[in-house]
């Protein structure tokens, strides 16, 4: 005769895993402390002069995300804080750096492309070398802490639990989709954008799992960012706030090729740098992650193997 399930044990079949509470109620308490810390932010943000909110609102949108999956991390899943992907490590300059080097540099192969085939120049602008070297310190502070706010929330808390709870490519290509549909609002939005961004979405994913860190994925999304925004002069996902002085960027031609008004991130230029470095970080040897990561456990390690996908 089976026997009858109790009301209790369906509620723990139902809450917890393994004594663990399952993934979708900590990603889902993740969101509702998060949601609670964007408001007090934004009460705090209204106290201002509206000419800061534009540099307080990023750093305020990271601190929020960052409190949201660290109470997390080290309250229900019994983590230290550096498991989360910033440990401060002896590899996390060097994370940083190549990580810059990645994304600025299929950025600027992206660019190239357009370049050699005539489909960008760069013309001279007002400005001075003064006002140049503020802008570019500027500009990367600023691209800096809103990917490092990006890579908190999409690769970052609720991403790692996902990937213990569903997998890993369940996960990257979920949280890509969603990592896509967040541009939806943005101006100048292409089919190919948001192709292209979903695919983003996947190196920058796959830039955190061969490497357990979010200084590197950070810095790659940074280096995209910022060598696009700044030293190309290029719209980022149909911004163009960021203007470089001394030049300008220019693209000319089909927009499926150079992106138009979106910038390069809607060309098939870009999408061909984008394969080519999900491709490289699927397949080189020179990314692992350290001795000093392993021993800290991140959440995805229960998962998949140490420093593997």
């Amino acid at each position: 005769m089976q026997r009858e399930v109790e009301p209790s044990e369906w509620g723990q079949w139902i809450f917890f895993n393994e004594k663990r509470l399952r993934s979708g109620w900590r990603i889902a308490l993740f969101f509702a402390l998060l949601a609670v810390f964007v408001i007090v932010g934004q009460l705090m943000v209204s106290l201002l002069p509206p000419e800061t909110t534009f540099w307080v609102i990023p750093g305020l949108l990271l601190v929020a995300t960052l409190t949201a999956g660290l109470i997390l991390l080290v309250r229900l899943d019994g983590r230290p804080a550096g498991a989360l992907g910033f440990a401060v490590t002896r590899t996390a300059g060097r994370e940083t750096g190549w990580g810059l080097l990645l994304g600025g540099g299929l950025l600027g192969a992206a660019v190239l492309l357009l370049f050699v085939t005539g489909s960008a120049y760069w013309v001279s602008d007002t400005g001075t070398a003064t006002e140049y070297l503020a802008a570019l310190v500027g500009s990367f502070l600023f691209f800096a802490v809103a990917a490092a706010f990006e890579e908190a929330l999409f690769r970052g808390y609720p991403f790692q639990v996902l990937v213990e709870g569903i997998g890993t490519w369940p996960a990257v290509l979920l949280s890509s989709a969603v990592f896509s549909w967040a541009h939806a609002q943005n101006p100048e939005i292409t089919v190919l954008a948001f192709v292209n961004i979903f695919l983003a979405g996947v190196l920058l994913a796959l830039a955190y799992l061969r490497t357990r860190s979010l200084w590197f994925a950070t810095a790659v999304h940074l280096g995209w960012n910022w060598a696009m925004a700044f030293l190309l002069d290029f719209p980022v996902s149909g911004l163009t706030g960021f203007d470089t002085p001394l030049y300008s960027g220019v693209a000319e031609g089909a927009e499926w090729w150079t992106g138009g008004g979106f910038g390069p991130e809607a060309g098939l230029s870009g999408t061909l740098v984008l394969l080519a470095g999900i491709g490289w970080l699927l397949r080189t040897k020179r990314l692992s992650e350290t001795p000093e990561m392993q021993a800290l456990g991140p959440v995805v390690d229960r998962r998949l193997p140490p420093g593997g996908l």
